[in-house]
């Protein structure tokens, strides 16, 4: 199978079980989202898939291949990729200087190039596509501290897509950003490339029910249901739990 393959995932830490038994998958191009109560495990099954932590039991596959015995760094340059996991955004620098970060560092350039904006055509050819795909190009040459919240997690997003992922999980992308500015999130959502696999984990579920193909439920590290989000919408069960309840 090409994409991502979850198989019985669990997880314990002693006598608490974080994670049991999860079954998923993630296939090129698919948008789904990874919802649940504070404390489901949403965050302990992106950093199971990440690498970040080692599984109690289960597979993970990636192309069919299994990648359990690979570390977090080995992952990312497979092509799964999370927020977060990129360098925190080095706030006194311009946009554009941020970007050139990954696109150097995946590329092998070396940072020796780093200040040159004409240092490599290849190198800052990709940093002028990222910066218009977030339509953050007006904003390439003022520092990140100037930026409103919203076009900092734009930044963020794009540092991520620097990497070259095939498979993208977005940790609470709108979080903290107000909501006069979770437009820009949830375009930057739309935009992404086609054949990129995405994971939304995300409290907001106005921005889910927007971007989503398919929502998975996650309650107490197991997986209640998935499905569309018109058949999350109407489920009982969910609304009770979840929906019409305290939100993370």
């Amino acid at each position: 199978m090409e994409g991502l393959e979850v198989r019985g995932l669990s997880k314990n830490f002693g006598g608490l079980i974080v994670s049991e038994n999860i079954n998923f998958d993630l296939q090129p191009g698919d948008r789904k989202a990874l919802i649940g109560p504070n404390g489901a495990g949403k965050s302990t099954f992106a950093n199971l898939v990440t690498g970040i932590l080692t599984p109690s039991s289960g597979t993970i596959r990636f192309d069919g291949q299994s990648i359990e015995g690979l570390g977090e760094a080995q992952r990312v340059k497979l092509g799964i990729a999370k927020t977060f996991q990129v360098t925190t955004l080095f706030v006194k620098m311009t946009v554009r200087e941020n970007l050139r970060l990954p696109v150097l560092e995946r590329m092998g350039v070396g940072l020796r190039m780093f200040r040159r904006a004409d240092g490599n055509a290849g190198v800052e050819a990709e940093v002028d596509a990222l910066l218009a795909q977030f339509d953050l190009t007006e904003l390439a040459d003022l520092p990140v501290s100037d930026l409103a919240y919203g076009q900092q997690r734009l930044v963020e997003l794009a540092l991520t897509l620097a990497l070259k992922p095939r498979v993208l999980i977005l940790d609470e992308p709108a979080a903290g950003v107000p909501s006069s500015e979770t437009h820009l999130i949830t375009d930057a959502i739309a935009n992404l490339p086609e054949n990129l696999a995405v994971l939304i984990i995300e409290h907001d579920m106005d921005l889910v029910f927007k971007v989503a193909q398919s929502i998975v439920v996650l309650v107490q590290g197991r997986i209640l249901t998935e499905g569309t989000p018109s058949q999350i919408a109407a489920n009982a069960q969910v609304r009770e739990l979840y929906l019409g309840g305290g939100h993370d």
